[in-house]
């Protein structure tokens, strides 16, 4: 497996180097945002792990950028901004997973293993489209309509909703939800699953009047028709 890690603290990203060789990975290194961002775009990695504060071009606009080019491609940020507000901007501009430093380095092997599954899992999907009552998304162009009617989502977004699509009818927890969804343990401390959800439902349910999103109270969350 290629890894780019975009991390401006040499140390650490010898560290984690070293730690993902030793694990048969290979890596290549960029000590900037506008290295990272030239290497992302030229070259095929099957997984990017970068830092959020970056000289040059910060982790959240290179995040965007690289999403935007490369809509499928993996990637990890790694920071020491852990708030709910943090991770939630984090995912907003399209990283796959967020870890909080300082980390232990098993942790990160795990992310990396989940998150390359689950992008292997959807790549290789039999269909390409998801369609329940008037609402579609399309797992090839990554686009979601309802009623014929285009909705802009984040690319977590986007992943929320497919998982929730393809278990529609079934009532899900917030604990399934972090661990299928962000690869993550749910913390009952923080509240970013609600707030995605209310995100997705002021996309998809607000301007309508049959509601597919509802909350089973004490339990979690549901996709269903009316």
């Amino acid at each position: 497996m290629k890894v780019l890690v975009i991390e401006d603290e040499h140390r650490v990203a010898d560290l984690i180097k070293r730690g993902l060789e030793e694990q048969q990975f290979s890596v290549e290194l960029a000590f900037d945002g506008a290295i990272g961002k030239k290497m992302a775009l030229q070259y095929e990695y099957d997984i990017i792990i970068m830092d959020v504060i970056l000289p040059q071009i910060n982790g959240l606009d290179l995040c965007r950028q690289i999403r935007t080019a490369k809509p499928h491609l993996p990637i990890i940020m790694l920071t020491a901004l852990g708030t709910t507000d943090d991770k939630v901007e984090g995912l907003d501009a399209g990283a796959d997973d967020y870890l909080v430093k300082p980390f232990d380095f098993r942790e990160l092997l795990a992310r990396i293993r989940n998150v390359t599954k689950r992008h292997n899992m959807v790549s290789f999907s039999n269909s390409s489209i998801l369609k329940i009552a008037d609402l579609e998304l399309n797992l090839q162009t990554m686009g979601a309509l309802r009623n014929g009617k285009e909705i802009s989502l984040t690319p977590k977004e986007f992943k929320l909703l497919e998982y929730m699509m393809r278990n529609s009818g079934r009532v899900l927890t917030r604990v399934e939800i972090a661990e299928k969804v962000w690869d993550t343990t749910f913390d009952t401390g923080t509240n970013f699953i609600d707030v995605y959800i209310n995100y997705l439902r002021k996309k998809i349910d607000k301007d309508y009047e049959v509601k597919l999103i509802h909350t089973k109270p004490g339990v979690g969350f549901i996709l269903k028709e009316g």
